[in-house]
């Protein structure tokens, strides 16, 4: 498929990995110049050129915290999703491990949270991992039964990354409330910003990792929410940067970058209305190709869609995919060549697991996009069990 302009053929794409990555967009494009060409100095610096960045930086800060409706100094700029989630479970656990040596999370957590309690297991840290049902949910009552006074973290993402599982963030602090626990709440809610609705205050959380790179933002740089009077234990030490939490020069372009995009975000309700309708479109016309299961469930956060393409392994159909312009991905970016332990954590079967696709929005997918991904995987049933 292509567009003919001035004589000239471009091929269309359809890029739906946006749980990967997503484009950087216009507005985060034209900050990042600004701070590279304009604004460069240090924001720890007292003379003028320092005052600009420093502007600038404590600028993006209130974007991001007004996405979170909290304070601007309840918001840390990190490196990314994985150090945000690292310096939460890392340095609650530790500053948290007098009062307790128990952690409570999921088994289908995103690997920076994974491998990072995996570590802490390692220290001594007892750990419950909540198994999920068929639609990658776990059970309240046994979030309710897991927490005890001695619990000093619960750590729950709000929305899985392969799946679109929404998860009862918010269960968290009634768990955490009936055990009279101390434990501190922390979301991985890097899938959810600019998507959902967040105020983790109201949803109970101490603490919330954000990504810039999934909102058409920059790579390199995240945040961290940290409620105010909430106490970590830093994993980096240097400075006075960030409260001494992260402390480093910030990356000035990155960050400026960042909190564009997050200004930039559309109306939120609006938006998951449209993507909502694009995702019913879509499921629709797979499921009439034949050979395709849908693995989300319904009630999924609807920019992300797990199916399979049964009979026909992940990486066969995604490189035919990619022959036309058509970019999904198997699974999550973090665990490139490795089965989906969160597939086999709802239960689904080995045929399932071995064919998965995930297809990912953002909002700037169009009907036409999702139109080229089904015309691919179509041809792709017939010309992959043809060569077989």
């Amino acid at each position: 498929m292509g567009i003919v302009l001035f004589g000239v053929i471009f091929l269309m794409t359809a890029y739906l990995d946006n749980s990967a990555t997503t484009p950087v967009c216009g507005e985060a494009v034209e900050a990042m110049k600004t701070a590279v060409t304009e604004l460069w100095g240090n924001p720890s610096s007292l003379h003028q050129k320092g005052i600009e960045a420093d502007e600038m930086l404590e600028n993006a800060r209130s974007n991001i915290a007004r996405r979170l409706f909290c304070r601007d100094d309840e918001v840390y700029f990190t490196s990314g999703g994985t150090e945000s989630n690292n310096l939460a479970v890392q340095g609650a656990a530790h500053a948290m491990r007098r009062r307790g040596r128990r952690i409570v999370t999921t088994s289908v957590e995103h690997p920076s949270i994974e491998e990072t309690i995996k570590h802490l297991e390692s220290e001594g840290f007892e750990v419950i991992r909540l198994g999920v049902d068929r639609k990658g949910r776990i059970s309240e009552r046994e979030l309710f039964d897991a927490v005890t006074p001695d619990t000093v973290l619960v750590s729950i993402m709000a929305v899985n990354n392969e799946t679109g599982t929404v998860q009862p963030v918010e269960a968290a602090r009634t768990a955490v409330t009936r055990a009279k626990s101390p434990a501190l709440i922390h979301c991985d809610a890097v899938q959810a910003f600019g998507k959902l609705p967040l105020k983790p205050a109201a949803m109970g959380v101490d603490l919330m990792t954000v990504s810039s790179h999934k909102i058409h933002g920059p790579k390199g740089v995240g945040a961290l929410y940290v409620k105010k009077g909430v106490r970590l234990s830093p994993i980096v030490f240097g400075g006075l940067q960030e409260e001494k939490l992260r402390p480093g020069t910030q990356p000035m372009p990155a960050i400026a970058g960042f909190g564009a995009a997050a200004a930039a975000l559309p109306n939120l309700t609006a938006q998951l209305k449209r993507v909502t309708e694009l995702r019913d479109y879509m499921c629709e016309r797979l499921l009439s190709l034949g050979g395709v299961v849908i693995n989300s469930p319904e009630d999924a956060l609807p920019y992300v869609t797990n199916i399979s393409v049964l009979g026909i392994n992940s990486e066969p159909m995604l490189n035919f995919l990619s022959s036309r312009g058509v970019y999904v991905s198997s699974g999550s970016a973090c665990s490139k060549g490795h089965q989906s332990s969160v597939l086999k954590n709802m239960g689904l079967s080995d045929e399932v697991r071995k064919s998965p696709l995930r297809i990912s929005f953002s909002r700037f997918t169009t009907k036409e996009e999702i139109d080229m991904l089904i015309d691919g995987i179509s041809a792709g049933q017939k010309a992959i069990r043809k060569n077989k």
